[in-house]
């Protein structure tokens, strides 16, 4: 209707001396004008965005606990399959969180012969160590001005539960050198509450580094075969010190590719089985 009124007042115009450019220039207006509001009024939906919320924060970190992990030249022994077995079973029964050296945790764990008391004790993870069902991990705490450590099997039947208090990375793999630090490093409340972490993000690696004792140490973490990473050596030994500790490196070390192997492709195995059986 609208386009038949623009004609016929085209076409009058043209009798009145119009030329033909107004004409085509008026349609010309008057589709863009229609393209316009059609495309005013019809939106196409947005891409939706499928987010799997099925999946755990340490799943899409990919972590697999290190007790996992076979020694070199173990690459499918029966005993570690069998082990891993019961492992898998025990994993069942109490829920093993993720952690790391550095970590503070929470372990609760039955009085040696009354499995109706329980015991709760609260330090930060100095040491990992073990494969298979002789895996362990070390607490650490000052309990009135006296350092106590605890040794745990982590697969032990008379362990009731593991809390992750604070999940966190030191700059060292072990960190047996607390017990040569001052005791501030190796303090912690048993009412702390757990820290939250966000979902999703890294775990965080914190870079302080303890002030030691005066000497005499329980070893010469200065060395390099330590490697330590976490110590004010500044602070407490000498230039000559650090000079004379220099002469037991061993740079060739590095460049030994027999002394640390793959273990890319076990650990994709074994966190499918563990998703299998888990899951």
């Amino acid at each position: 209707m609208i386009i038949g009124k623009m004609a016929a007042a085209a076409v009058g115009f043209r009798s009145r001396g119009g030329g033909p450019g107004l004409l085509i220039s008026s349609i010309r207006c008057l589709n863009s004008s229609a393209s316009d509001d059609k495309s005013s009024k019809f939106q196409p939906p947005l891409k939706p965005v499928i987010v799997d919320k099925t999946q755990s924060t340490t799943s899409q970190r990919r972590f697999v606990s290190p007790e996992f992990i076979m020694r070199r030249g173990r690459t499918n022994p029966l005993k570690f399959i069998m082990e891993r077995k019961d492992m898998i079973q025990r994993r069942k029964l109490l829920n093993i969180p993720e952690f790391y050296v550095g970590s503070i945790l929470a372990v609760t764990m039955a009085e040696p012969g009354d499995n109706s008391k329980a015991n709760r004790f609260v330090g930060i993870c100095t040491q990992r160590s073990g494969q298979g069902l002789g895996a362990n991990f070390v607490l650490r705490n000052i309990i009135d001005g006296q350092g106590v450590e605890i040794c745990y099997d982590m697969y032990s039947p008379q362990i009731h539960q593991i809390e992750v208090l604070k999940m966190e990375k030191r700059l060292d793999d072990n960190l047996m050198y607390l017990r040569d630090a001052r005791p501030e490093y190796s303090t912690f409340d048993f009412n702390m509450k757990p820290v939250p972490n966000s979902a999703g993000s890294e775990v965080p690696v914190n870079l302080l580094k303890v002030k030691m004792k005066p000497k005499p140490w329980s070893k010469r973490w200065e060395r390099p075969q330590f490697n330590v990473q976490g110590i004010r050596f500044d602070l407490c030994l000498t230039e000559e010190q650090m000079e004379k500790a220099k002469k037991f490196d061993k740079p060739w070390l590095k460049y030994d590719m027999q002394r640390e192997y793959d273990t890319s492709k076990i650990k994709e195995s074994i966190e499918r089985e563990l998703q299998k059986e888990l899951s």
